[in-house]
């Protein structure tokens, strides 16, 4: 996104189309060329969770591969109290539901710029953030905290990649309790649904209040099961007849054929009834 052509004052922030504010980020002091950043009030109505409060949350765009989570919390940390960081590939929704990973259990990431969420305790530092002078720089890298590039840092990410037998052991028993606890609460579940929907010798199903505020299901996985079962049970225990169309045809026939028989035995007995009626006046 490319900024506005209006010149700006040192102390005053830069607006690029889009709501953006422009920030400048420079590695070091003595660094000649600056890095663009673009940061933003993060307002989603769509996404309603707490871990992007819309009033404390501010969204960046233009990330360098060179700034992790840390850095990105050290470099806003002078605007106010920073509370997490997040940095994605692509703007999205909040990180999906479900078990915590350890680094060894994740696809390698991507190495590119990258977008980002930085969550402050106030929302005053997200109006001082957006306020920031565009004149004054963002520095990286300073003799309080050193960032490494190029070959140290592919060395230290080689170093990190190593783990030690027992703390990966530990992080894998972590993992598998907490799998573990998951199953058994998922047959917990299932065993109270089944116990719900549960059926009588005729087809009843006991219908029981359950936790306040929940909504109630007609069917459950459960009971859609037991009736399957039930249904294919009474199918074998007839017997399977008519199975091939000419036995179905010679059935058709065959019972056509008892109908007229019998209807020709109607006929003789009402013939004979008929007969033996005599007219008797007294």
């Amino acid at each position: 996104m490319a900024p506005s052509k209006k010149k700006h004052a040192s102390g005053l922030s830069c607006i690029v189309p889009g709501g953006f504010t422009e920030l400048s980020l420079k590695f070091t002091s003595d660094s000649v060329a600056s890095h663009k950043l673009y940061v933003k009030e993060h307002k989603v109505r769509a996404e309603k969770t707490s871990h992007r409060p819309m009033d404390r949350t501010l969204f960046l765009l233009n990330v360098p591969p060179y700034c992790s989570e840390v850095v990105i919390k050290e470099l806003f940390s002078q605007f106010g109290c920073v509370q997490s960081v997040e940095l994605r590939d692509h703007p999205g929704s909040s990180q999906e539901s479900g078990p915590t990973l350890s680094r060894f259990f994740k696809p390698a990431e991507k190495q590119g710029f990258k977008v980002g969420y930085v969550v402050f305790q106030n929302s005053s530092s997200v109006s001082a953030a957006k306020s920031h002078p565009h004149g004054t720089p963002l520095l990286v890298c300073t003799e309080q905290r050193a960032v490494k590039t190029g070959v140290q840092k592919w060395i230290q990410q080689y170093m990190q990649s190593f783990s030690h037998p027992d703390r990966l052991q530990q992080k894998v028993d972590s993992f598998m309790q907490d799998y573990d606890k998951r199953k058994e609460e998922e047959a917990e579940r299932q065993r109270k649904e089944a116990k719900q929907q549960e059926q009588d010798e005729e087809g009843w199903v006991t219908v029981s209040r359950g936790p306040k505020g929940t909504k109630g299901r007609p069917h459950s996985e459960a009971a859609n099961k037991r009736t399957l079962a039930k249904e294919i049970r009474n199918r074998k225990s007839k017997e399977l007849m008519n199975f091939y169309t000419w036995q179905h045809k010679n059935t058709q026939k065959e019972q056509i054929a008892d109908l007229r028989k019998k209807f020709e035995d109607d006929k003789q007995r009402i013939a004979l009834l008929r007969a033996q009626r005599k007219f008797r006046p007294y």
